[in-house]
This record gives C-alpha cells, structure tokens and sequence, in this order.
C-alpha cells in the first residue's frame, strides 16, 4: 500500500540539481588569512561595533551588538587583529560596515566550548539569554533573531513547533548534510526548543527525496514521543514557513500582519536547531555555518563548514575554482537567491549557499509580453493568489487594487515567473507595489 505524501497546493517542479552535492559530506576548510564580518547579518536593527582598530580579538568573543529587541549579536569566527572597519560590499547588493579581521594563525578561543549543565535543567529565560548572547538568527536565510520567535507575547499560546528540513530550493543539499551527519544534535536542539516553550509536540518535516535525512532523523528522534517526522510530498516550495504549518498542521496563517505564532506554532530551520544545540549544551557562539557550494561553473561542489566572514572567492577556490562558462553567481538557490556582482562578498549568517551557474543553467533572457491569461500563474502560486492580475496592477501603479488583490501576502517564490509563457517579471513589480505600499503607510499619521 502506498503511503500519501502531505503536501500543498499550488508549487513547481522545477529540477532538483541536488545530484551535485548530495553525496559529498561537510568538509572543514582552511583557516581563512582575514574575515569580513558585516554589522548587519539579520533582520532588524544593525549591530554596533565593540572594538576598534588594532584590537586583538579571541574566536567566540563577542565584537558588536545592540541594545535593540530586534538585534543579534555578532562574534569574532577567528583570532587575530582588527585592521579596520569599513563599508565593504553584502550579499544584499550594497555596501554595509564591516568588521575586518586578521588571523594571527593560532585560532585561539575567547572561552573554550564545553559541556555544561544538562539544557533541560535550565530555565526558559536563561536559555533565551544563552541563544541571544550566542547571536543565533534563523539559518534557513530570513535569519530574524531567534530569540525573538522564542518571545511570543502575552495571548499567543504555542502548542507545536516544527523544524523545517524541506530545503526545497534546487542545488542546495547543506540542511541535507546536516539531517544526516548531526541528526542526534538537531533533535537535541528541538527537545530544547520545546523546553523553552513549553510545547508538548514537534515536528520535523523533510521532502521524499532525502530518504537518508528521513531515516537518520526518524532513528535519531525514535526514544521521544513528543517528536514525529514528516515525509513531504517534493514539491517547491515547500519549504515555506506558511506552507509547511499547511501541510502538516493543517492551519492556515492570516494574512500579514499575522504570523505562525497566531496559529500558534514556531517554525524553525534545522540548521537553527542545530545552532541552538551548540549555544545552549557547549555554551558555542555562532562563529560558522554550513555552506552547499554548487553548479555546473564549479569543480567540484561540495558541502563546507565555513568561519563567517568567509570571501566567497576563498569558498569557490576550495571547491577547485570556476569551470565552463560562467553566467552568474548567487547567495542562496535559483528561485529567491541574490544575484552577485563579485566574490568578494562574505558568507554571513544567511548563506545557504553560493552557486556559480553556467549560461547552460540559467534560463535565456527574454523580453516579457503582454499577459495572455493563460491561468498558469494561479494554478502555481502557493498563495492562491492571481500573481498575473496582481503584476499588472503594480506595473500600472495601481497600488489600492494590488492591496485588495493580497499583493502583501505573496512570498515572493518566484513560482509565477517559472512558469509564466509570457515571461512576465511578476516578482520584481510585485516586490515594487509591496514597497511601495509599505512606503505610503510608513507616512499615514497614526491613529
């Protein structure tokens, strides 16, 4: 008897390409010469530089924070000296201060991790300082403070977490990796989550295609009845936060501004949970994170733990360098990862991965056309939305109808544009309407 996959509507079938990485498993690389470590790493406020140049910093030691609630702090991820601090090209496209350090060679540790009391002996407060003063943010790429979602305020009781293992993104095999090499740490890091909640149950829901990850996790979790694995239909993408609640909950998030917790559950990458393992039972900051470095461009694709901060140029020439004709290069997957104009951009808390994709990978530019209300776009979105109707609006300028229209609930997946025949750039007008009704709110005078 076949078993059905749970899954949700909408969603593409793009190609997986995970075939690349899949089998390589994580590799520690050498010690970086220098790290360039960006203030802002998250959502919410920047951090605030503590140190100066000419400095001498240990690894682990906390270099800059914010009294802001929405704030993560950032540490040292080698020893060495500051050598300056300066504005120096992000992922995101623009240029943010950063903390340059330079290794001294000895990667000294400002306080050696070590086995500390048992986690679940500890308080929910304490442990929300240790995963704040550990500057964990979510690991999947929104990366908000974790510490935060761990805060649902008064009135919004939690009852599920799940972790998210889908990564359903084509190329990246880094949460695969993980799944499979650290399964017993990640559901250590859930029995934590659940801890600080107060939460009888928790979910780990990971897509069909990663039978290795299903079986490792489900060993890894059989001794703990309040956690179940969850087989999930490949189908992208599903990795999405309102999707998987979807899937294997069966509850439906409002529209914004509300949240999983208003349906009350907490979704966590298992990365993050994996992080939250090392912060809260080896009292270990997040000084390093795991990295799929793939595509056709690369020699040889790999699975690397690296320090951040970590030059994307160094990430590539440990994977052999570039090969073939190179056509672009991106932070993260092929659906909503950012495109790069150098490789001297550092690997931050949100890197999922680099991908170095030849003309061959990438779809051929084509001139978008007029809309021809084929339906594809509908019968893709994950939103249940009308992403043609939606676009054309924005492109108009015809802001109140996007509204109407749910134009703020889309999750910018990029669905509608992979199928679209028309070659209509819906994410990029949809993303221009949602800013700039955000824009026109920010400057209504508040009740």
């Amino acid at each position: 008897m076949s078993i059905k996959l749970k899954t949700f509507l909408g969603g593409i079938h793009p190609p997986d390409q995970k075939q690349l990485s899949a089998s390589r498993r994580i590799e520690d690389t050498p010690l970086p010469k220098r790290v360039y470590l960006p203030l802002m790493q998250h959502i919410g406020a920047p951090a605030i530089a503590r140190v100066k140049v000419g400095q001498k910093v240990l690894k682990g030691e906390k270099i800059a924070d914010s009294e802001a609630l929405i704030c993560a702090p950032i540490h040292a991820s080698i020893s060495g000296t500051v050598v300056d601090i300066k504005n120096h090209p992000h992922p995101s496209g623009s240029e943010v201060p950063t903390i340059i350090i330079e290794s001294d060679g000895r990667d000294l540790w400002f306080q050696e991790p070590h086995n500390g009391q048992d986690p679940l002996e500890l308080g929910p407060e304490e442990i929300r300082g240790m995963i704040r003063e550990s500057g964990i943010v979510g690991l999947g790429g929104a990366a908000f403070p974790t510490h935060v979602k761990l805060s649902p305020p008064e009135g919004k009781p939690i009852d599920a977490i799940i972790l998210n293992g889908a990564e359903c993104e084509p190329y990246l095999t880094a949460d695969y990796r993980l799944m499979v090499e650290k399964a017993k740490e990640i559901v250590q890091g859930l029995r934590i989550l659940l801890h600080v909640l107060g939460v009888e149950r928790g979910y780990i829901g990971i897509e069909a295609n990663k039978p290795e990850a299903i079986s490792a996790m489900s060993k890894a979790a059989s001794s703990f009845p309040q956690i179940e694995v969850v087989s999930l239909k490949v189908r992208y993408p599903q990795g999405a936060e309102k999707q998987l609640i979807k899937t294997i909950l069966n509850r439906e998030v409002p529209p914004p501004p509300a949240l999983p917790l208003d349906v009350g559950v907490v979704v966590q990458n298992v990365g993050t949970a994996y992080a939250i393992y090392e912060a809260v039972s080896l009292r270990k900051p997040l000084i390093e994170r795991i990295v799929t470095v793939s595509g056709r461009g690369i020699k040889e694709p790999k699975n690397l733990r690296l320090r951040l901060g970590t030059l994307f140029a160094e990430a590539i020439g440990y994977c052999g360098g570039f090969q073939g004709k190179v056509e672009k290069i991106l932070m993260g997957g092929p659906m909503m990862g950012l495109a790069q104009y150098t490789t001297q951009v550092p690997v931050i808390k949100g890197t999922s991965g680099i991908l170095v994709l030849t003309k061959e990978e990438c779809p051929q530019a084509a001139e978008a056309s007029h809309c021809i209300n084929c339906g594809l776009c509908v019968r893709a979105c994950p939103m249940r939305l009308v992403p043609s109707l939606i676009g054309t609006f924005c492109e108009k300028g015809l802001l109140e109808e996007a509204e109407a229209y749910h134009v703020l609930d889309c999750i910018e997946c990029g669905s509608c544009v992979y199928v679209c025949p028309a070659k209509r750039h819906l994410v990029h007008l949809v993303k221009y309407g949602k800013s700039a009704i955000l824009a026109k709110k920010r400057k209504q005078p508040k009740a």
